[in-house]
């Protein structure tokens, strides 16, 4: 679960100026401590921190330790303290150590591009069918109700995260010329800000779904449109309030770079630890509904009853919510963040960018009775297209007539209540 925008080149550069940080706040407390000291104090190369010894000891360094991310060499260099200082390095750093071919960033660069085009795509395709899913419930008055309001919202918050990852490419990686690390712009942060915002977003209103359910079905006779208001609050208020708790925490503690890095834990715990007790929380919804459906459907009550098959479709949709409660994010929930990164970047990216439109196809393009209603709206433009204007005031009047009633009614009315539970 990891909802950063950091690039990995990025975190190398980071991680080489912390270590510059450190080695001069060393420097400057051996200046504080050891005055007249006689040895070779602590300096850095540019490359790395050679620490305080003693004269007339070698110190040696692992080409594996200094370049880790470049060479895996097993070649050293060495550094003599002599009265006069250190000494010159022997050997240099390009002849000991054997850097990685120059072909191997060529092919990473090549798959990151391929993996971008693959999310793009799925991104692209979400967000279209996600659009139209909210048109066809918007358009049809038969479908306006507390369920598809509440679709209507999962809907939007994945748009935002679609629209979220296009923005963020398109301004912190489209010009390449950029210095992406040092960057630090409000533009940039705000791009981030948003795209955390519709993380945290997308994940409350999955937690609302999971709510919706298991209070329609344990309290069956309850009104829920007295709920909504509080499915709002929770959907879009709770990450509105986390997202501008971590934004001044950013500004006051920790005003570096895009802030689309996560070295500050505690800071990215204001993020991550909503996001963990919604999954959580969803996790035990998840079995309660299931306890609670497989009760009903044993129960004696319901023994030929019309309900049943009702309770079954429940059932299979709420199977069908496994993946989007997110749950499979929770094995990383707790885990370092570098931890499983091309596992990661496949369910994050590659199998999350798909996410929207599986959510549009099951709650929309799924449904019996949005397939009925497109049939028919579908067959009146076609039978309007084919009549003259005479013959087509009659055929509207006429089917005005059997929508309003009449034993010629179309049988998918009979059905109404599986799009508004």
């Amino acid at each position: 679960m990891r909802a950063e925008a950091i690039h990995p080149d990025c975190a190398i550069i980071s991680q080489h100026l912390r270590a510059r940080e450190i080695c001069i706040e060393t420097r400057k407390r051996e200046a504080q401590n050891l005055t007249g000291h006689i040895g070779c104090k602590t300096e850095w190369d540019e490359i790395r921190c050679w620490l305080r010894v003693e004269v007339g000891q070698v110190v040696n360094v692992s080409c594996s330790e200094v370049f880790q991310h470049f060479s895996s060499s097993q070649g050293y260099v060495f550094r003599n303290c002599t009265a006069n200082g250190w000494t010159e390095l022997y050997p240099p750093y390009e002849e000991a150590c054997v850097f990685s071919d120059d072909n191997e960033p060529e092919s990473e660069t090549s798959y990151f591009s391929a993996f971008r085009k693959v999310y793009t795509v799925g991104y692209a395709t979400s967000l279209i069918s996600l659009i139209t899913a909210i048109v066809v419930f918007t358009a049809f008055r038969k479908f306006h109700c507390t369920r598809n309001y509440i679709h209507m919202n999962l809907f939007s918050s994945f748009v935002l995260r679609a629209s979220a990852v296009f923005i963020k490419d398109t301004v912190l990686f489209a010009d390449e010329t950029l210095d992406h690390c040092s960057m630090s712009t409000a533009a940039c942060k705000s791009v981030v800000a948003f795209f955390q915002f519709s993380i945290l977003a997308n994940y409350f209103w999955l937690l609302v779904e999971g709510m919706y359910l298991q209070t329609l079905l344990a309290l069956t006779f309850v009104s829920q449109r007295k709920y909504f208001w509080w499915y709002i609050l929770i959907g879009w208020g709770l990450p509105s309030t986390v997202l501008l708790i971590w934004v001044l925490s950013r500004y006051l503690y920790d005003d570096r770079g895009c802030w689309d890095d996560t070295d500050n834990i505690g800071i990215w715990w204001i993020i991550k630890g909503p996001i963990t007790v919604s999954l959580l929380v969803n996790i035990v919804i998840f079995i309660n509904v299931i306890r609670i459906l497989v009760q009903k459907v044993k129960s004696p009550a319901m023994g030929g009853n019309n309900d049943t098959g009702h309770f079954m479709r429940l059932a299979k949709s709420t199977l069908f919510l496994i993946p989007l409660f997110g749950m499979h994010y929770t094995v990383f929930a707790f885990l370092p963040e570098n931890t499983g990164e091309a596992a990661r970047l496949y369910i994050e990216l590659g199998l999350g960018s798909f996410q929207g439109f599986v959510v549009a196809l099951l709650y929309c393009f799924m449904n019996g009775e949005v397939q009925t209603e497109l049939r028919r709206w579908l067959w009146r433009c076609q039978t309007q297209n084919r009549l003259t204007p005479a013959k087509r005031r009659v055929t509207v009047t006429q089917i005005t007539d059997l929508d309003r009633g009449g034993s010629q009614r179309p049988p998918s009315t009979s059905n109404t209540s599986s799009v508004c539970l």
